[in-house]
């Protein structure tokens, strides 16, 4: 049975920014996920946002690790090569009285958020496709957009690079313990020996700590949000407009993305299943007339894909105050080696590498001496865009590998040489939506109808297997059921 010091449950966001700060020490990891990707979780549909800290409840966790966070987010992109853009964000005020930005911005600087009311006809000025009813805004200009998938890719990659390993495709099924102490874990893919384990399994953190015998109260039900992404030719987003907010969601936005295109969402809707990201005819109307509400003139031939994703809202409750569904970041006294880490909702993305500081924090205070390696490197650097580069460059690179002058998506402009660079990086890119979440290929109007025959060729070609072994997001989403040739009589 292979031996670790740490074992990380779960390879979204937080998993993965875990996984890299805790590779900063003298320490053998080891980060398990269930499904064929990092990243498909909660970390896979969200708003991308950088969140400046103004909405959380003061003195919560959550607000906590807002605040913590968001200046880290800098050296992040630097270090790592995460797209990232601080934009400032505007909570619009549309026929409200100014009443309600003022009780916002008290709020922002209770939590240290730096913010200020504008007018209605600044708001105007500064994004003139606002409703021409809104009464002025509050701005938050720490604020910023980030490329939800790179956050987690980036990280880990840089994690495996310091001697990290990950292991896709393996669930989690239950502790091996010795009376209160956890000794090791069972996975679908055999046992595995650890002095700690590190719950960050998001949606079903809940599940995990309820076998580790911790919280039998706790329990995570998802919020569904469902969202609009729109072309970029035809309207493109520099700001991120929130509308004042109701008790439980920050409300319909209007965004811009690191990748060009505009989002409309999300909404906010209690699921019973963990699993059900299906969008709704109801729910689209209501992220649509939210989006109007804000931009009126967004037009529905704009719109070029829909999707939902989970928040996992638990209901932990804040030590000093009642404070519902604060995030749950512990070390708990029940079991000995188990950090855990709860109802990881929005501000999660943003949160993510405090949550990781904090990881590190309570392990040294529960007696782990960490001693930083000589030969860490912070340094993940980007892989080449050839969209996002000038022609000299371009053709610079492609005089190196001739594949980046191979076109495989017209829409996004993707190369045969960037699909080439995410099969073969240090985190692997084995499937199709793989290699649509690291370089974006599929997104463009014809939603992958030009490029998915080829990507599955180059899929095939690069790791040795057969077209029909190639998958979509994983075993039971293969594209082909035969070649077109083989004919059944």
């Amino acid at each position: 049975m292979n031996s670790y010091d740490v074992i990380i449950i779960g390879g979204g966001v937080v998993g993965c920014m875990t996984a890299r700060a805790l590779s900063r020490y003298n320490l053998s990891i080891l980060l398990i996920e269930k499904e064929s990707d990092i990243g498909m979780g909660a970390s896979s549909a969200n708003s991308a946002i950088v969140h400046a800290g103004h909405d959380p409840v003061p003195g919560t966790l959550k607000a906590e690790m807002n605040h913590l966070a968001n200046p880290m987010w800098d050296t992040l992109s630097a270090e790592l090569g995460i797209p990232f853009k601080r934009s400032g964000a505007y909570i619009v005020a549309i026929e409200e009285g100014c009443d309600c930005l003022e009780t916002l911005q008290a709020r922002a600087k209770a939590n240290g958020v730096p913010s200020e009311i504008i007018s209605a006809d600044e708001m105007k000025r500064r994004e003139p496709r606002v409703n021409p009813l809104t009464t002025g805004a509050l701005f938050t200009p720490t604020a910023g957009m980030v490329d939800p998938f790179a956050a987690c890719i980036a990280p880990l990659e840089n994690a495996i690079n310091n001697g990290a390993q990950v292991m896709t495709d393996t669930a989690f099924v239950d502790f091996i313990k010795e009376g209160s102490k956890i000794i090791g874990i069972k996975t679908s893919r055999g046992d595995f020996a650890c002095r700690w384990v590190v719950n960050a399994a998001g949606l079903y953190s809940d599940e995990v700590m309820h076998k580790a015998g911790v919280r039998p109260e706790f329990k995570i039900t998802p919020r569904k949000g469902e969202y609009y992404i729109l072309d970029k030719s035809e309207i493109q987003m520099e700001n991120i407009l929130f509308p004042v907010p109701s008790e439980v969601s920050k409300g319909i936005l209007v965004l811009g993305s690191t990748h060009g295109n505009a989002l409309v969402g999300p909404n906010s809707n209690m699921v019973p299943e963990k699993e059900n990201r299906a969008v709704t005819a109801d729910g689209l109307a209501e992220i649509w007339s939210g989006s109007q509400r804000l931009v009126p003139s967004i037009a529905p031939r704009s719109i070029i894909a829909v999707f939902a994703g989970l928040r996992a809202t638990g209901n932990a409750h804040a030590k000093n105050g009642d404070y519902s569904h604060d995030f749950v970041i512990e070390i708990p006294k029940e079991v000995q080696g188990l950090v855990n880490l709860g109802g990881i909702e929005s501000p999660g993305l943003t949160s993510a590498p405090a949550i990781a500081q904090r990881v590190v924090e309570l392990l040294k205070e529960a007696g782990e001496k960490l001693v930083e390696k000589k030969d860490f490197n912070p340094i993940r650097p980007a892989r080449p865009r050839f969209n996002h580069l000038n022609h000299e460059e371009q053709a610079a690179l492609v005089a190196k590998d001739a594949r980046y002058g191979h076109m495989i998506c017209r829409c996004e402009m993707i190369t045969e040489g960037e699909i080439v660079a995410e099969i073969h990086a240090p985190l692997p890119a084995k499937t199709y939506d793989a290699i649509k979440r690291r370089t974006w290929l599929g997104t463009g109007r014809c939603l992958g109808a030009f490029d998915m025959p080829r990507v599955v060729a180059i899929l095939s070609q690069e790791l040795g297997v057969s077209p029909l072994e190639i998958t979509k997001k994983g075993t039971g989403s293969e594209f082909l059921a035969r070649l077109t040739k083989d004919v059944e009589a």
